[in-house]
């Protein structure tokens, strides 16, 4: 295959679909369909390129109808894991001395066949996680943008870096890649997330290993099928399911042969991945590297001067975006005790019109949360919220065979209380009226999290701007939906590393520098 030109146009964000064009819909429900008839397969482990079927599998189910198998994918065990982990080292050398055009190269044929199969991408995400029509177009969309980004990313990393000149020397830094590492994507971004954590290494001259969430086998399955396809030498990503997530991806965070660790998922399993990552075991020659992505109870802070049916969309749309199952959901909104009286109606009015059912539907405001867990637990913290607050609109779960429940709101919530200082992880949005701007960014710093956040108003911005501390800021519109190279995503303290996907230092996580000098003999 040939390698793609040294000089990529620029790179630009990939559009979103539009689906009140009735054309665009037709081709979604097509896609649906095509989709629909692939459920029920099995799937294999990939080691080596090798398709290793398994007798044992698990199934993963459609939340939105409980009794419908999406698919039945491998059991892989602690010796699939050591063997994918050992299969990334021995093609860690010749993928590592390929040119980066040659790397860029498979990313952009990538990006060319994602974009082409497009709705297939976000049908199976409606199918598999329950996310609406919008939700799943925007996760493909950022998955092809971190396709085409890394890619170029790759490319620019590879270039002697400038250094100061010094007489009689000639002295240059050259980013060179770390080796094998692993990849453990969440269920609830599965195909931009899965694509993003095993392309940046990727596009840096890294082998991995995919661990999927149990959740999101099948989305999983796709992305890896389309680097293959995109002409992936074998061994470069290794694919490997499993039931229990803690199985296969316990053992290689801890195995001394792994080089790095990207992640993304649970506050309390991502500090259990950086406490394990830091202990240096038998035979191991390197500080491991940890890419952790951990969550947030992220606020959008509403000050007195704020347009309010601005405010009230922003904070609706990003609490119920996907069922709030977003790190970055805005579960927080806190209100200027002037205006809190005259917003509260807004929200209200706009959260009870979420609509919930069948993300099959076009135009469906939302699907079911991912397992009954999450179900159990969203009502759990409903319940907390009936004696924590008034609740305002929702506090049930809906109706279908699946795990559907209602977009709830609860006001007059205290600062401290769970709803509005516990990331749920679903549909639950908690209103804290606070005394006047200072007060609200006490609140909305009040937390052992740090990742998104969004101010409404005029006279406090450049104030919010420094006061408000989080990854990810912004103004005068909802804290959710951040593009590549647009907005570099990754958030502070318990949220994690603050590694920045989508950014133009992303990459460094997977490189290390060496400092070359030649002294000129004469």
């Amino acid at each position: 295959m040939e390698s793609q030109p040294t000089m990529l146009p620029p790179f630009e964000t990939c559009t979103y679909t539009d689906f009140s064009d009735p054309d665009h819909a037709a081709a979604f429900e097509q896609a649906l369909a095509k989709m629909r008839a692939q459920l029920g397969r099995t799937y294999p482990l990939v080691i080596a390129g090798e398709e290793i079927a398994l007798e044992t599998t698990f199934a993963s189910i459609n939340p939105s109808n409980l009794d419908e198998v999406i698919g039945h994918f491998a059991d892989g065990t602690v010796e699939h894991g050591e063997a994918a982990l050992q299969a990334a080292w021995d093609a860690f050398p010749d993928w590592a001395g390929r040119t980066p055009e040659d790397r860029a190269g498979v990313l952009m044929r990538a990006a060319a066949l994602m974009r082409a199969e497009r709705h297939l991408f976000s049908a199976a995400m409606v199918l598999e996680v329950g996310k609406t029509w919008p939700e799943a177009d925007a996760d493909t969309a950022e998955a092809i943008d971190f396709l085409e980004f890394y890619a170029r990313e790759g490319v620019r990393w590879a270039k002697p870096q400038e250094t100061t000149e010094y007489p009689g020397e000639t002295n240059v830094v050259r980013y060179v890649p770390l080796g094998a590492g692993v990849a453990i994507p969440p269920w609830n971004f599965p195909v931009a997330i899965a694509a993003g954590m095993a392309t940046a290494p990727i596009a840096a001259g890294n082998t991995m290993v995919l661990k999927p969430a149990e959740q999101s086998p099948l989305t999983s399955w796709l992305v890896f099928d389309l680097l293959r396809r995109a002409g992936l030498p074998k061994g470069v990503l290794n694919f490997v399911t499993c039931s229990d997530g803690a199985v296969v991806g316990g053992h290689l965070v801890q195995h001394p042969r792994t080089r790095f660790i990207s992640f993304t998922g649970s506050k309390a399993v991502g500090c259990w991945i950086f406490e394990e990552a830091g202990k240096v075991r038998p035979g191991q020659i390197w500080l491991k590297r940890v890419v952790a992505e951990m969550g947030g109870k992220d606020a959008v802070l509403v000050d007195r001067d704020a347009n309010l049916e601005a405010a009230a969309d922003g904070i609706v749309r990003g609490a119920f975006g996907f069922q709030g199952q977003k790190c970055s959901a805005g579960s927080r909104a806190l209100i200027h005790a002037d205006v809190y009286d005259e917003i509260v109606p807004l929200i209200v009015a706009k959260a009870r019109a979420v609509t919930v059912g069948s993300p099959e539907v076009n135009g469906q405001g939302m699907g079911p949360v991912i397992e009954q867990e999450a179900l159990d637990r969203v009502l759990r913290y409903i319940d907390y919220g009936k004696e924590e607050g008034t609740l305002l609109v929702g506090g049930e779960a809906a109706p279908g065979n699946g795990h559907f429940v209602q977009a709830t709101v609860f006001g007059d919530c205290a600062p401290d209380s769970r709803v509005a200082s516990e990331e749920i992880f679903g549909p639950i949005l908690a209103l804290v009226k606070v005394a006047d701007y200072a007060a609200g960014v006490s609140v909305f710093n009040g937390t052992e999290y740090g990742l998104t956040g969004a101010y409404f108003g005029i006279e406090n911005i450049e104030r919010a701007k420094r006061e408000l501390f989080c990854g990810n800021l912004y103004i005068n519109r909802k804290c959710t939906g951040a593009l590549v190279d647009v907005q570099p995503f990754g958030g502070f303290n318990m949220s994690g590393t603050d590694a920045k996907a989508g950014g133009r230092e992303h990459l460094l996580q997977f490189l290390q520098g060496k400092s070359i000098c030649e002294r000129l003999l004469i």
